[in-house]
């Protein structure tokens, strides 16, 4: 079996699954945040019944609009917060405690390698990164995963991503799930586990393992997963003490198939408007103008993310006609980032440091764009009016790509600035 088939025979009682049988299969672990949350508990409301089935296995996190933007948010926060001290819920992050719940759970070790977690997040498969089968479910879904610790699911098939060669200068994670996004199309892994293999991943590190597992649904996937090794449990137990055996993809699993990625190959991938597979080497878009860059997210908000970025950044100035706005991806990246001078650098720079939070990569707030405007972001979508207006355009890059568009005020290529 594949690791994914694995987790979810544990989860469902059985010695073995198939790929097209429907199983139900027991929670290991239950999120939602602050703009999912206000529907779950609205479905609680309606069927009469609000007590989880294990406070232990939910978090709560407040992550989208924080802190909160309008008296309605400030409301819905109340709510949850009320909710969260009823129902004795105690891995809760409120605002300043924590971050963007898919970098805090990780980080703190909550998510780990055989667990079976659902989110009402469409990017809970980032948890796959440290060998969870971790997937993105509704609110109503997630109101009924409280109630019993249950839900079915579909066993996927899987398509095994097996990335060979050398990442050259200025490439990152972002530039090879970008290049396979766009070789595959938004709908190539449609309800598929991704599995991601090769040499290439095995010698990146948990943060950016993420990236890969993190953008998985935006080919249409259930999950994004990478089989745990050493870095896996040592990132883990680090955190946390290990609550599940490990699993790995059997030598002699089958795959729906198998595509091979030569990173040999790349340079500097950009996702161009308005879609995730509308993907084009830097080279074709250098020089378009852009209004505002943003480096955070769940997808690259991590210290990695802002050291890069503060090394191309380092003694220049962000272009005149160019905003740049950049957000940790929890309080202890912003705190790391703090201590080794990134922030100081960034502001230096001529860059807006805001406190970790989604921000505009869902258009909630801090940096909307305008009619017309154009933005290059470390997130993982462009679609039309994405962050803000309709009438803007959203490009996707890493955050060396963006650090090097914030300083000449257009697409640029970072690796003139990583000799």
């Amino acid at each position: 079996m594949t690791i994914s088939e694995k987790i979810l025979a544990r989860a469902s009682g059985k010695e073995r699954v198939e790929p097209g049988e429907y199983v139900n299969a027991k929670i290991d672990l239950a999120m939602f945040h602050d703009l999912t949350g206000p529907l779950t508990l609205k479905v609680l409301e309606e069927v009469g019944f609000d007590k989880p089935w294990d406070p232990e296995k939910i978090v709560v996190v407040f992550d989208h609009q924080v802190p909160a933007e309008s008296v309605k948010t400030a409301e819905l926060h109340k709510i949850l917060r009320s909710y969260v001290k009823k129902a004795g819920i105690r891995k809760f992050y409120d605002v300043g405690r924590g971050g963007i719940a898919h970098q805090v759970l990780v980080e703190d070790g909550l998510a780990q390698p055989g667990m079976l977690i659902v989110g009402a997040d469409s990017h809970t498969c980032t948890y796959g990164a440290v060998g969870a089968f971790a997937t993105g479910i509704g609110s109503t879904e997630m109101a009924a995963a409280m109630l019993t610790g249950e839900l079915w699911f579909k066993v996927p098939e899987t398509i095994s991503f097996k990335v060979i060669g050398h990442l050259g200068r200025g490439v990152y994670a972002k530039d090879v799930i970008l290049h396979i996004i766009g070789e595959i199309g938004v709908d190539g892994a449609l309800y598929k586990a991704a599995e991601f293999t090769g040499p290439v991943v095995e010698r990146m590190d948990i943060g950016e393992r993420m990236v890969l597992t993190n953008m998985a649904v935006e080919m249409g996937a259930k999950t994004g997963i990478v089989n745990p090794d050493d870095k896996t449990i040592s990132y883990v137990t680090q955190r946390a003490s290990l609550r599940y055996s490990p699993v790995r993809s059997d030598p002699d699993a089958q795959y729906y198939s198998i595509v091979e990625v030569d990173a040999s190959a790349l340079e500097p991938q950009v996702a161009c408007p308005h879609s995730v597979d509308n993907v084009k080497p830097v080279s074709e878009v250098e020089g378009v103008p852009i209004d505002q860059v943003f480096i955070g997210s769940c997808t690259n908000g991590r210290l990695e993310d802002l050291e890069v970025a503060a090394k191309i950044l380092s003694g220049r100035k962000v272009h005149s006609n160019t905003r740049l706005i950049v957000i940790p991806a929890s309080q202890k990246v912003y705190l790391e980032a703090l201590r080794r001078g990134i922030v100081e650098t960034i502001v230096k720079a001529g860059g807006v440091v805001a406190n970790p939070n989604c921000g505009p990569c869902l258009g909630g707030h801090m940096g909307l764009l305008a009619d017309g405007e154009k933005a290059l972001s470390t997130s993982n979508r462009n679609f039309v009016g994405r962050m803000g207006s309709p009438k803007a355009e959203i490009y996707l890059a890493s955050p060396a790509t963006a650090a090097a568009t914030a300083i000449e005020g257009c697409i640029a290529d970072p690796r003139k600035y990583l000799r």
